[in-house]
């Protein structure tokens, strides 16, 4: 089968390893790596035959993560720490190429390939510390949006440098080639601009029209894709010009939308590049070379530590995050695979480089995890204070609330229970990951917290401890899980309600001592059901009883030892004796335009009038001489029969 025997191979065994190293608290990354060596040439056993056209593939995998960093590129997440990241980062890089310059010096290497392999060690892992960050729990903490910010401009100053650094093999030649490449750069940004915001726009709002999810998918990796092979014919770097496809298609209505598309697909050919990366790994060079490996690995990530911790005290940022920044982005990154391929396609760094700097950055990546991890155990030393690191906050008084509910997840089912509680005038804080919700929630004057409502930092922010209901809007269960898990720790005595995916889950929710699980499949069903059997002509209290009765059996396997349940569940069979039922007199009512007294209603029918709507407004529990009118919506209480015949006198003259 060939390539597609390779492609099976990789994918079965970055599974596996992806699951060992998931167990055991490392980024997914480190496990495509070690299955890319597994399988590797220089690892003996089961190879993989077609390494040259797994690269092949693993090039549309790094056009794609930068098309999703340009999907993902936006100003606003520069903001909070736009000085540090803006100016502070410029400076970080620029002293560690000097870094590397210096190490390739010592290491009796010429002037251009010191300077690529300080660029190369300039980048630090975006993946792999967002990753780490997720593991830890410090995601929304002030020391994580430096590390961002800083991030999100390094890997922005990949695409000048896959440009630059090629130019420098000749720069008589390469002078002049450098000013027309910047030229031709310019004009094609220029191109995709106008592009973006005039064809763009009319060119996905058609596809979006059509609706068809498969389509615009395909739209968005053609755009993608598309867009970086013209620049590779323009003489451009195939990953700049996905960068600026990605760049330009944020900034529409569609961008969103095309990220959370085109997330799987990238990771999918992530795990190529990555294995691929992987592949290129040879332990017997890493022997061969321990001393030049060591000597650049030890030199790097303690130098390039102390860089980044200056440069966060120098910008101001005081407590634990200088040592935070430092420990985490010491390492280099795998945007350094990327450029490291160009300096060896163009003849710019030789085999021994490029396997000097593969075998460093694959070795700081796997100390990243252990190393960043004791920030928290170093920092304890001089000072307790670091677990109250303040996290990103809201319209939240300093006094805090009590006795408030807390929302986990600020989508499209938590906003709206956030919306009904403010409308009640009830307190309520958010917790949402997403900076996108975070913002949409600040926005409209709710309490929120951005983090990762699975960790104690988090929760202790939106006052867990002082809370009375919890509830769980995300569907995901690994995160429901660890989020009732951390608060029922933190207080046992809140009660919680949670979203689950369907009934399988019911046995986990019980477990988890969850009062009240919703699933929203489920309720959507059942409200189709109901609007269904009325245009089917099924009287309405059937029907309402119908549903009940299915979503009490459904419930109740989860709370079947729950006796405040069982009683409801009693109430609520009781209650279809006497059901409320809403009818509309209609022009030919007999009981138009006369009082209720008038009527006799409760003597002909034998229901109760509790309730009319006319024009708009609710007119509770009239008493006999109000006048019904047509059109007049009817609240009654009553048996079956009697509202059915009450239902005959409103529809008709007989």
């Amino acid at each position: 089968m060939g390539i597609a025997t390779d492609i099976i191979l990789l994918v079965v065994a970055a599974f596996f390893c992806g699951l060992l190293l998931q167990r055991m608290g490392q980024p997914l990354i480190l496990g495509y790596i070690i299955a890319g060596v597994i399988l590797g040439p220089h690892t003996g056993g089961l190879t993989v035959s077609g390494i040259h056209e797994i690269e092949l593939l693993a090039e549309i995998g790094i056009a794609l993560l930068l098309f999703a960093l340009g999907l993902e590129f936006s100003l606003k997440d520069l903001k909070p720490v736009k000085m540090v990241a803006l100016v502070g980062t410029p400076i970080q890089m620029a002293l560690t190429v000097g870094l590397g310059f210096g190490i390739g010096h010592l290491m009796g290497l010429g002037w251009k390939p010191s300077l690529w392999l300080g660029a190369l060690v300039s980048l630090s892992s975006t993946m792999m510390l967002l990753k780490t960050l997720m593991n830890q729990g410090w995601l929304g903490t002030l020391s994580s949006k430096v590390m961002i910010g800083m991030l999100i401009v390094q890997d922005l100053a990949v695409i000048p440098m896959i440009i630059i650094l090629p130019q420098l093999n000749d720069p008589v030649v390469g002078l002049p080639a450098l000013g027309f490449a910047v030229l031709k750069a310019g004009g094609f940004l220029a191109g995709m601009i106008l592009f973006g915001t005039r064809l763009l726009p009319r060119l996905m709002s058609h596809i979006a029209r059509l609706g068809s999810r498969e389509l615009f998918l395909l739209a968005i990796t053609a755009i993608g894709l598309g867009v970086g092979y013209l620049t590779h014919l323009a003489g451009l770097s195939f990953a700049f010009g996905a960068f600026v496809a990605g760049m330009v298609l944020s900034e529409s209505d569609y961008g969103h939308q095309a990220l959370s598309d085109i997330i799987p697909l990238r990771d999918l050919f992530g795990l190529l590049f990555f294995s691929s990366v992987g592949m290129l790994f040879d332990p017997a060079f890493l022997f061969g070379h321990i001393r030049e490996v060591l000597l650049l690995v030890v030199t790097v990530c303690i130098g390039k530590g102390l860089i980044f911790a200056l440069i966060t005290r120098v910008f101001h940022y005081r407590n634990v995050i200088p040592l935070a920044v430092g420990l985490g982005l010491f390492q280099i990154g795998e945007f350094s695979f990327v450029l490291a391929r160009v300096g060896l396609s163009t003849g710019s760094i030789d085999n021994d480089l490029y396997a000097l700097v593969l075998t460093a950055t694959i070795l700081s990546m796997m100390l990243t995890p252990l190393i960043s991890g004791q920030t928290a155990k170093i920092y304890a030393l001089k000072k307790r204070w670091f677990r109250h690191e303040k996290l990103e906050s809201s319209n939240i008084p300093d006094h805090g609330y009590e006795s408030h509910a807390v929302i986990v997840g600020g989508g499209r089912v938590g906003f709206q229970i956030a919306q009904i509680l403010k409308r009640l005038n009830l307190q309520f804080i958010i917790i949402e990951l997403d900076h996108r919700r975070f913002e949409k929630a600040k926005a409209t004057g709710m309490s929120v917290v951005y983090g990762d409502a699975g960790q104690e930092i988090v929760l202790e922010a939106a006052g867990i401890k002082a809370a009375t209901l919890l509830i769980v809007a995300i569907p995901d269960l690994m995160a429901t899980r660890s989020t009732i898990v951390q608060s029922k720790r933190l207080n046992g005595h809140l009660k919680i309600v949670a979203r689950a995916s369907g009934p399988d889950y019911f046995d986990e929710m019980k477990a988890l001592e969850v009062s009240q699980v919703v699933l929203p499949e489920f309720e959507a069903s059942l409200e189709m059901a109901r609007q269904s059997l009325l245009h089917l002509k099924i009287l309405p209290t059937e029907v309402q009883r119908l549903t009940d009765t299915i979503r009490q059996e459904l419930y109740a396997v989860l709370f079947n030892t729950n006796d405040s349940y069982n009683v409801l569940s009693q109430l609520r069979g009781a209650e279809q004796q006497f059901d409320l039922q809403w009818i509309r007199l209609s022009l030919e009512s007999p009981l138009a335009n006369r009082s209720i007294g008038e009527s006799e209603i409760r003597k002909t029918t034998g229901v109760s009038v509790v309730g009319v709507v006319r024009d708009g407004q609710l007119k509770p529990n009239p008493d006999a001489n109000f006048v019904l009118k047509t059109k007049d919506l009817v609240a009654i209480i009553g048996n079956d029969s009697n509202r059915e015949v009450f239902c005959h006198m409103a529809a008709s003259s007989s």
